[in-house]
């Protein structure tokens, strides 16, 4: 019976079928900087960005790091999400990104794992991305599909960044029987940074189904190695904290949103740099 609960629990209030599926799991942005900002990270050039915006990857600078992230949503291990990936830099294709996650528990799970590739033309990073996306439903089977996405970023005016990225480009179905989709998603935002720091960007996301969703996040930081964070968004309306520490070779970031119905969600992140001396 408690099995039951749970699962009918997860099932509406989880993104799944045509009207839930804009917050499925590959759906939800990863990294506790891209969090602490309110999600509005389409333009972030960090190791996460294998996940946020692939095309972002393509101004990176080029070193080979290692990332693993958690997030704990509304104290329910049921709703938890572990990813992590790894960025490698080639001398001709740009850069290439690595990424696997999962997320849920017994009754509900779904993962995936996805190769990207990203390079800087001209004054434009440009970058594609193709993942193998699995859910699990206990009592209704497995499913698995192939994702596509690509996205793109560009630097308009001296400190001012253009983003953008579409998610989902083949809509891929969950299952064709059922006619349960996952979502096409597309982004598109802003990133001001009149200084090394201080960035403020606003972003935008609309799913095909769904009303469009407002994003917003600020950051300040110390000394290039402290970061404080935060950030807004609307429909569903979400507050967000974030701090985050990076010495010479590794990073830790730590943010905090609530919802105001829902309760607090907790994110962890830590990027380590191989190529660094």
């Amino acid at each position: 019976m408690e099995k039951w609960i749970l699962s009918s629990i997860l099932l509406f209030t989880l993104p799944f079928g045509n009207a839930r599926a804009q917050n499925s799991m590959d759906h939800f942005p990863k990294g506790a900087q891209s969090m602490g900002l309110g999600n509005a990270s389409l333009t972030l050039s960090d190791p996460w960005a294998v996940f946020n915006n692939i095309g972002a990857l393509g101004s990176s600078p080029g070193e080979l790091t290692a990332f693993a992230g958690y997030d704990h949503r509304l104290g329910l291990n049921e709703l938890t999400t572990l990813s992590a990936g790894m960025t490698i830099p080639t001398e001709h294709m740009g850069n290439i990104g690595i990424g696997l996650s999962s997320y849920g528990g017994t009754l509900f799970n779904q993962q995936q794992i996805g190769i990207g590739m990203a390079n800087q033309l001209g004054l434009a990073s440009l970058g594609i991305k193709l993942s193998y996306f699995q859910t699990n439903i206990e009592g209704f089977g497995r499913s698995a599909r192939p994702v596509v996405e690509f996205g793109g970023t560009a630097e308009l005016i001296p400190g001012l960044f253009f983003g953008a990225h579409m998610y989902n480009v083949t809509r891929s179905a969950v299952s064709q029987a059922s006619g349960d989709y996952l979502p096409t998603t597309m982004k598109a935002g802003l990133s001001y940074r009149p200084s090394d720091h201080l960035m403020v960007n606003l972003e935008t996301e609309k799913e095909l189904q769904s009303p469009a969703l407002f994003k917003a996040g600020l950051a300040y930081n110390f000394d290039q190695r402290f970061w404080a964070r935060t950030g807004i968004n609307t429909q569903p309306n979400n507050l967000f904290f974030g701090i985050g520490f990076k010495p010479q070779r590794y990073q830790v970031d730590y943010a905090m949103s609530r919802n105001y119905l829902l309760g607090f969600t907790h994110h962890f992140s830590f990027n380590y740099n191989l190529s660094a001396p």
